[in-house]
């Protein structure tokens, strides 16, 4: 059975609607995980050496031991965020008669075979190999410790599947867990007990005591079997068929008609971004996020590094434009095959996101004000980050948005819930927030800071005279990733 879910996994690779299209993505994301294992591969070879270089008195390993739920849980925070879990549809299997241990087996072996799996292997192997060969320990007791790593690698795999899966509606459920890293965290922070030598020390044992690596496989396997028993309890397809009943409440919005042609589609974000909680909260976190200025203004450690602080102005006025607009048109997934069956004009349609970014960017500009407080260089920085928002990154945003395919169910808890994001709508951010800071630290190497922000201000306005001409090429690019797009937003995540 398992040789058929194989196969049937090869075919939905190859016949899904982002497979061609995005096939340079995929290319460009090989050769960046082919870097990131030859870097920790270096770093593993070395990394006895460069463990005794800093600490010339201690055993390499009790060293490594001493980090080591750091790095785990580090690790955890890395999956969260990148790691996509694996998916299957499994609707139509319902209907047929396989034994859904069966298939909920193969979801969770699956997931054993991740890229994120091998990038502690690849520094531990070599690390362990070394030691062997310095004597450092006995082969058996290497053997057994390189186990108990491995199967924490797997617990955390798990774990990372358990939080995203059975909490990712309920929150309550995780307060309690919350609660006790709190609690951990603060008697590690005041020096009460710490549990990172704790954990470091046990390891260390199990270098004297090979058999306690029977914990960390125990703990593996009882987390495999956590998820095991969520995901059979929740194996049911009447459970996808649910609804939940609320009151409807409806907002006046027949002012937005003063906008001419864009009027209906506006009225629609302001409508799905009123009513469901995922775009809803893009709006409280833009809010929350005006805050963020106060951790860089006032802190002396970042006046020799002004750079920064065209970082926290791009992110501060464009953290809706961000959020809101990388998931563009995906919000409208549910039913973006019936608008483009319609006499819509494809332009209307962006045009309507566009002013609602632009309306955005300004507001937040409006509201960074107050930092004038700490320079006026501040303030014209951050004006200057808004114009260049508006000028240039929205257009960017926008044609990067034209190959996205993956679906977004709007009626999901907003917390935890990264569904339609991967790799790749995390790098989409990486030329939005380090090309400003890139072309302004160059002006101000070359001359002064005024300088340097006039420049970045030059091109946010050419951006803005351009608007026109980098919209209609961006419509073209829409009208001819339409159909992929429709047939992706049909494809649902299970």
């Amino acid at each position: 059975m398992f040789k058929k879910f194989l196969t049937l996994e090869w075919k939905s690779f190859f016949r899904s609607a982002s497979f061609g299209q995005s096939l340079g993505l995929k290319i460009f994301l090989g050769f960046f995980a082919v870097y990131f294992l030859i870097s920790f591969l270096f770093l593993g070879i070395f990394l006895r050496d460069i463990v005794l270089e800093l600490k010339p008195n201690t055993h390499p390993i009790e060293a490594v031991n001493s980090y080591l739920l750091i790095w785990l849980l580090a690790e955890l925070v890395l999956r969260f965020f990148m790691q996509s879990l694996p998916v299957m549809n499994i609707k139509p299997l319902l209907v047929v008669p396989i034994k859904r241990p069966t298939i909920i087996n193969f979801v969770l072996i699956k997931s054993l075979f991740s890229f994120y799996n091998t990038l502690t292997l690849i520094i531990i192997i070599p690390f362990s190999v070394s030691c062997i060969l310095n004597n450092d320990a006995a082969v058996i007791s290497v053997i057994m410790w390189l186990v108990a790593i491995f199967t924490m690698i797997l617990t955390v795999n798990y774990a990372n599947f358990l939080i995203k899966k059975k909490f990712a509606d309920n929150l309550k459920a995780l307060l309690p867990y919350l609660i006790l890293a709190l609690i951990l965290g603060s008697l590690e922070y005041f020096e009460v007990f710490k549990i990172t030598i704790a954990f470091g020390q046990f390891f260390t044992l199990l270098l004297k005591q090979p058999f306690l690596v029977i914990v960390p496989v125990l703990l593996s396997i009882g987390m495999y079997f956590w998820n095991f028993a969520y995901l059979r309890n929740n194996f049911y397809l009447d459970s996808s068929l649910k609804t939940k009943s609320k009151d409807v409440q409806t907002t006046d919005l027949s002012w937005t008609k003063r906008f001419g042609d864009i009027a209906p589609f506006l009225q629609l974000d302001l409508k799905l971004i009123l009513r469901n909680k995922r775009p809803k909260t893009t709006v409280y976190m833009s809010l929350m996020i005006l805050a963020y200025g106060l951790l860089f203004y006032p802190n002396p450690s970042y006046q020799e590094t002004p750079a920064m602080f065209v970082f926290v102005g791009i992110f501060m006025t464009g953290i809706f434009m961000i959020n809101f607009g990388q998931f563009i048109p995906a919000w409208d997934s549910g039913y973006f095959n019936m608008m483009m069956a319609q006499n819509i004009p494809m332009k209307q349609y962006l045009a309507s996101k566009v002013g609602l970014m632009t309306f955005s960017v300004i507001v937040l500009g409006i509201l960074t004000s107050p930092y004038a407080y700490f320079g006026w260089n501040i303030f014209w920085l951050n004006l200057a980050c808004a114009i260049y928002n508006l000028g240039v990154n929205i257009p960017m945003l926008l044609f990067a948005t034209s190959f996205n395919k993956k679906r977004i169910d709007l009626e999901k808890s907003p917390f935890m819930n990264y569904q339609g994001t991967g790799a790749a709508q995390w790098l989409v951010g990486l030329p939005l927030m380090v090309l400003p800071l890139l072309i302004w630290y160059v002006a101000y190497l070359i001359s002064t800071e005024i300088i340097a922000t006039a420049t970045l201000t030059v091109f946010g306005v050419v951006g803005l005279l351009l608007r026109n001409i980098l919209m209609n090429k961006i419509v073209s690019l829409y009208k001819k990733q339409k159909y992929a797009m429709i047939n992706g937003f049909k494809q649902q995540e299970n």
